[in-house]
């Protein structure tokens, strides 16, 4: 018998999945709410809608159309808040710039992508200068700053943000179109080759802020959020939409705080003076904050931190907790849109003391409502969920990018046998959590055996002289691969821990059955610091660079 599909009355109206819709929630539910820009802007729901407006009108005055590209280059402001609603409202395509490109990698990206529009903070017009000669389809330029006109950097602008905006008119109708539509797109930056393009459309990220709402605010978790909460985000706004909070906290219509450049003075006022309850980073932000003496005289006490774009490892989430910072794991990646799945404490573990907790903390979690998750071998067949059988893992979720923009061929790699393929490797264990072992491409093999760098990472963070570390495989004649270990020491530690000090603590864990023998690091590197890529994750593919010779 043939499934039975619903009739659809001529009158009846087919209401499409568009963002424009998520802007209405706070209109009609707290339209006063603040949303904040540092100490410069500081205005309410009902402005914010103004505004989009304004800035949709002012779009259209520059000649952008349906279809079109406007990129985007600036700190976490107000105003990458209204470009989040407001270009794609008009049915163009928002393209979020990672600021931290090389100028190769960014002229790539503005051409390949096709931008015709680019707003641009003052602070990175002599980086867009540098590459104005090379630009293929842009026309105009749109200057942003916090100051008024500024120098100008022999870039031609049709005019500064604010004064192009209050010319415009605050009214626009905006229509209602497919919800298929292209509503975003970026550049993931990988260890090899040119950036490659990622596109979402309005269905995916009003699907995607839904997955968000039943992850953060419906499981009783310890960073449960509601309508009360004040949000501020620690992830660039151009990095996967700041993982689309922006558009969850703007649908509850919740306290929004944008810090703009990421100042630690600025971070830690703004999160005490604007009572700051939710914010979510990579582990190098809450590294960065844990270890700088002045935390242990403020109150972090209401502070809820979603950690990802890496492992958190337990040193970091006890010395987290440690400070009244509560902090889970969650993941995703650039061509998830990112979420996949969280670390939610399950009910029988809610009671659970910290020290039982911390390991569930951070596993790579829970696969979230409408997410598909296995983790399948080299045949595409699924491991038992028994907490040790490894393989890749591949996902189905209805806002995966379906692609990667003009290359048919990797779009195909990514999504071989109709499931995409993350480039990790982890394991499910009994009660259903995911826990990433690696990146296939960072795996340690050593004798014909795997290393989880992740974990010999893990193991180090909870060395008391430890303040940072990265594990890498370099090569070796004998074993192929052999790992090594790269560490940063506490202040007060420098000099007084030796390379025998570190490989006895791994000696340890070798003890007590966690790892092999040949899991102990053949070397140990004390350095100041370690590389980091663009998005603040540690750079394995530098450090490999500088430590294969060996």
């Amino acid at each position: 018998m043939a499934l039975k599909k619903i009739e659809k009355n001529p009158s009846a109206f087919y209401f499409p999945l568009l963002i424009k819709n998520i802007l209405q929630s706070p209109l009609n539910y707290n339209p006063e709410q603040e949303i904040v820009y540092r100490d410069k802007m500081r205005y309410n729901y009902r402005t914010l809608a103004e505004r989009v407006a304004r800035l949709a009108n002012l779009l259209r005055g520059l000649g952008v159309e349906e279809g079109d590209v406007v990129a985007v280059m600036d700190w976490d402001s107000h105003r990458y808040l209204e470009c989040f609603f407001a270009i794609p409202m008009i049915g163009a395509v928002l393209h979020t710039i990672n600021i931290r490109l090389s100028p190769e990698q960014l002229i790539y990206t503005i051409n390949h992508a096709e931008d015709k529009v680019i707003l641009v903070n003052s602070d990175f017009v002599p980086l867009l200068a540098s590459v104005k000669d090379q630009f293929k389809t842009v026309e105009k330029l749109v200057l942003l700053t916090d100051e008024g006109e500024q120098s100008q950097g022999g870039l031609e602008f049709a005019g500064e943000y604010e004064a192009l905006m209050a010319n415009s008119p605050a009214e626009y109708d905006f229509p209602d179109f497919d919800e298929d539509t292209m509503a975003t797109t970026f550049y993931t930056t990988g260890t090899t080759g040119l950036p490659k393009g990622v596109y979402y459309s309005h269905r995916q990220l009003v699907l995607h802020t839904y997955g968000l709402v039943t992850a953060v605010c419906a499981y009783n978790s310890p960073v449960n959020v509601n309508t009360g909460d004040v949000y501020m985000p620690l992830t660039p706004m151009f990095h996967v939409h700041a993982w689309g909070m922006p558009y969850m906290f703007t649908m509850l219509g919740n306290k929004q705080v944008y810090p703009g450049k990421y100042e630690p003075a600025i971070l830690l006022k703004l999160i005490l003076e604007e009572k700051v309850t939710f914010s979510h980073c990579v582990p190098t932000i809450i590294h960065m904050l844990v270890t700088n003496p002045i935390i242990k005289d403020l109150d972090l006490s209401n502070w809820k931190v979603v950690i990802g774009g890496a492992a958190l490892p337990q040193g970091l989430c006890k010395a987290a907790l440690e400070n009244n910072i509560n902090i889970i794991s969650a993941y995703g990646m650039s061509e998830t849109c990112p979420l996949l799945t969280a670390a939610i404490l399950k009910p029988h573990m809610l009671d659970w003391d910290i020290e039982k907790q911390v390991p569930i903390r951070c596993k790579t979690g829970m696969p979230v409502p409408n997410v598909l998750l296995r983790v399948v071998d080299s045949d595409g067949n699924s491991m038992p969920h028994d907490g040790e059988s490894t393989g890749e893992v591949v996902v189905r979720a209805p806002w995966l990018t379906q692609g990667y923009l003009k290359d048919p061929e990797k779009s195909e790699e990514l999504w071989k046998d109709g499931w995409m393929h993350t480039g990790d490797v982890g394991y499910i264990d009994e009660e259903g959590y995911l826990q990433i072992t690696d990146r296939i491409k960072d795996v340690i093999k050593t004798g014909g055996e795997w290393l989880s760098s992740l974990e010999l990472e893990d193991i180090l963070s909870q060395h008391e002289a430890v303040s940072e570390a990265a594990v890498i495989g370099v090569p070796d004649e004998k074993w192929g691969e052999r790992p090594i270990a790269v560490v940063v020491l506490h202040e007060e530690f420098r000099g007084k821990v030796t390379e025998q000090d570190i490989k006895d603590f791994y000696q340890r864990f070798v003890e007590k059955g966690i790892i092999p023998k040949y899991g102990v690091p053949n070397r140990v590197e004390f350095v100041d610091t370690i590389p980091k890529t663009s998005v603040g994750k540690i750079s394995k593919k530098d450090l490999r660079n500088m430590y294969a010779g060996g």
